[in-house]
């Protein structure tokens, strides 16, 4: 394991290269594959979430809040305790990101209700993202380097941010606001790996996972809190 140097800057972090060590390469490949499961179990939560009214009920309520809290930091806190365990690790991984899902219930329930495609156009955007960003991951072996992963991440995002102009026909201004929701994106993605690769945790692949599906999550409820102000208003029912 090599040494840590003093924190870098945010700019340094979306414009450095850092070479890795086998053991780091591994790593971050299985921090990415993670990541992959706990997106995975979120959109099964999401799902469940965005077609039951009485999660939708529950969660926008008082308590409710309490319990998106609890589940939003409790969950992790204990996926980290349980990062030397790989089973009871990946088994809080799953639960914080299917849980992650059933909290956005009242936000996707009401999206539902106004249009289903803006939860298709938030997720298309975010995934894209996802990809780009992945892919270069799983490609880039003893080096990341941060403006290869944002061209990689931009260029995914470019794509899907056309193909969903072709079919819901969002105009110029859904596609800028779109693009710079997934600029903003690339930058979580690829600042939050950086961090990951300096991170004294980088030798276990539990811990960037969670961090970087917070990323994740935040890039999809920005994409579709957008999507519901500009296209929400003339489509409701």
């Amino acid at each position: 394991m090599t040494g840590y140097q003093q924190e870098p800057s945010v700019f340094d972090k979306l414009t450095g290269t850092i070479p890795l060590t086998a053991g780091q390469a591994a790593v971050i490949k299985q921090t990415y594959v993670l990541l992959g499961v706990s997106v995975f179990c979120a959109l099964a939560g999401g799902y469940i979430g965005a077609t039951s009214a009485t999660l939708a009920h529950l969660f926008s309520g008082w308590t409710g809040w309490i319990a998106t809290m609890l589940i939003l930091n409790i969950v992790p806190r204990v996926a980290i305790a349980c990062r030397s365990n790989p089973v009871l690790g990946v088994t809080a991984l799953v639960a914080d990101g299917f849980l992650s899902g059933i909290a956005l219930a009242p936000l996707l329930w009401f999206a539902r209700q106004v249009d289903p495609q803006l939860i298709f156009l938030s997720l298309a955007v975010s995934a894209f993202v996802f990809i780009g960003v992945t892919g270069y991951v799983m490609i880039s072996g003893r080096s990341f380097s941060a403006p290869r992963g944002l061209m990689a991440g931009m260029f995914f995002a470019t794509i899907a941010v056309a193909v969903l102009n072709g079919f819901l026909h969002i105009g110029i201004l859904g596609m800028l606001l779109s693009l710079g929701v997934a600029a903003m994106g690339v930058c979580i993605l690829v600042y939050s790996t950086s961090s990951v690769l300096r991170s004294a945790d980088s030798d276990s692949p539990i811990p960037g996972a969670l961090s970087l599906f917070a990323g994740i999550f935040n890039i999809f409820v920005a994409a579709l809190s957008i999507a519901l102000r500009l296209f929400g208003g003339g489509r409701r029912d």
